[in-house]
């Protein structure tokens, strides 16, 4: 930031969080600004949500699906419209915001009403930027993996900037402003994203149905979802190509440990590949070595994803490493008459994924059982074609990957500058007024 955006006198805030801010602004305890609510829920209230991008509203304003409404809502509570919500749980993440829209809530959520002096749009960016710095996170350890219980006790007490209310109001249209113009540039390159991957997809899905010669024969391969295909290709399911039968990792949670042997589950399968920085843990080299018993990786073995959100995203293995997996991935390990990558593209192509779809089962997650996935079917050319169509797609998918890696990138720096942005704004290190 500039210098010559910097307020003309400062002085320390009293709390290593926010350093110096302004000589005229108050720095004073979350508590002493709000008042906790506890209202009773109306009949008509629905059910509101506070969401890690800060925005609070009613769920039927987002979606619905994902969600299990509660048969007792027992303690539930009013929301109105300008209260500050915080997700106790999730306020680590950033579940904080003003709600836009009246409603009802669990207990674990805090209704705060702004008193006068204090507008609650202003808090809710300052208190999103505590979180977010990692202050909620280092106040005490979660009672659930990834959260931490940030209750009225602990909030009330954060110290917190306060400029005069007509300040508040001009560091807002400011934030306004600037975020929006930043969002707009977000959702181009969002935007871009999604046009790259339906590419991506189209290209992958014309390989692999009707191969690389455009005056080829095509038949009907009697399967909706695959349409035509050339004449001398077939349709076999992934049962007659792998050469182990399909398994999976150990139904059961292991010891984890500081260091140890790598343990992967659904969260490391990301854009085709297998990420290792997202691995579960690490497990001991016994648990290792039992669970090894069932199934040991290989190079070029092919992990799908069977329950959960993100059911049907698989990744091939590229390293060469010692690891364990756990029963959310399915493995398939190619036979010698199938190209392990013409396999993987094959499974990422829009009519696998469709077929996929299909064969999905609901019960508090969508899931796919094994023998569902071996049922399902991919053409199957000659080996030396599907050799050549893998060549020519490793060519054509990595420019596009490239592009949509390249958009990921801009979006994540873009990211930092919103946060930076709100960061130096609400605490005071620059001086918006005039702007």
């Amino acid at each position: 930031m500039s210098g010559s955006l910097k307020y003309s006198k400062y002085k320390p805030s009293g709390t290593q969080w926010l350093g110096e801010v302004p000589t005229h602004w108050a720095v004073t305890r979350l508590g002493r600004g709000f008042q906790l609510m506890r209202r009773p829920p109306r009949k008509e209230d629905g059910n509101l949500t506070a969401y890690r991008d800060g925005e609070v509203t009613l769920r039927s304003n987002r979606r619905l699906d994902g969600y299990t409404e509660a048969d007792k809502e027992i303690g539930y509570q009013g929301i109105r419209v300008g209260d500050l919500v915080i997700h106790a749980m999730d306020a680590f993440a950033g579940a904080i915001g003003v709600s836009d829209s009246d409603g009802k809530s669990s207990p674990v959520y805090l209704a705060c009403q702004p008193l006068p002096g204090h507008d609650a749009r202003y808090f809710a960016r300052v208190m999103r930027h505590i979180a977010l710095s990692g202050y909620i996170t280092s106040l005490g350890k979660g009672v659930r993996e990834r959260s931490t219980d940030f209750r009225w006790s602990d909030a009330r007490n954060v110290l917190v900037p306060v400029p005069p209310i007509d300040e508040q109001q001009r560091i807002l249209a400011f934030l306004d402003r600037e975020t929006g113009q930043i969002d707009a540039l977000i959702t181009k390159q969002e935007q871009l994203v999604v046009a790259l991957t339906e590419r991506r997809q189209a290209v992958i899905t014309q390989a692999i149905t009707r191969g690389l010669d455009p005056l080829i024969q095509l038949r009907d391969s009697a399967t909706k979802w695959w349409g035509n295909i050339p004449v001398h290709w077939s349709i076999t399911g992934l049962k007659h190509l792998v050469s182990i039968p399909i398994t999976d990792g150990p139904h059961e949670t292991p010891t984890f440990l500081a260091n140890g042997v790598e343990f992967i589950s659904a969260s490391a399968i990301s854009a085709g590949t297998v990420n290792f920085d997202k691995r579960r843990g690490f497990i001991s080299a016994e648990d290792h070595a039992l669970y090894s018993m069932k199934y040991s990786p290989r190079l070029y073995d092919i992990y799908m994803i069977k329950s959960g959100a993100t059911t049907g995203n698989s990744a091939i293995l590229t390293e060469d490493r010692d690891f364990s997996i756990w029963s959310p991935l399915a493995v398939l390990r190619s036979g010698h008459r199938t190209n392990p990558f013409f396999m993987h593209f094959a499974i990422q192509s829009q009519a696998f994924q469709r077929a996929l779809t299909l064969a999905w089962t609901f019960g508090t997650q969508q899931n796919i059982g094994m023998k569902s996935i071996g049922d399902l079917q991919i053409p199957t050319p000659p080996r030396p074609e599907q050799d050549e169509i893998v060549l020519y797609l490793q060519e054509h998918v990595s420019i596009i990957d490239a592009l949509i890696a390249k958009a990921h990138q801009v979006v994540e720096v873009l990211q930092e500058r919103r946060q930076a942005l709100i960061s130096a704004a609400v605490t005071g290190k620059i001086d918006v007024r005039g702007l």
